[in-house]
């Protein structure tokens, strides 16, 4: 989906790793959360709680997903699942738009 309505967003961004990535939290309006964000070039190491799919919707990562060896390359329009009370690394290659729904 390109566009999201009657939802209700946190004004406060989410900032991580010195403000290479950030990320602002939106409720839809079934209750469900989610975040869209930016990410810098870089690399990073994400925890989760809830299972987590994440749709890249520009620019381009390298991800490594628990429990794997290799690097799956992911660009926008492509999307990744994360398992719950995991760990997971992305290598981010060029400025990339996210969007983060949880799977609880």
């Amino acid at each position: 989906m390109s566009t999201i309505t009657n939802v209700t967003i946190d004004k406060a961004a989410n900032i991580y790793f010195e403000g290479d990535v950030t990320s602002r939290s939106v409720t839809l309006e079934d209750g469900t959360h989610l975040t869209l964000g930016i990410m810098m070039p870089g690399e990073y190491e994400f925890n989760t709680q809830d299972a987590e799919k994440m749709e890249v919707t520009s620019g381009q990562l390298f991800v490594l997903l628990p429990e794997q060896t290799s690097w799956q390359e992911i660009s926008g329009g492509q999307t990744f699942y994360v398992p719950s009370n995991s760990r997971f690394k992305v290598k981010v290659r060029t400025i990339t738009d996210y969007c983060c729904s949880y799977l609880s």
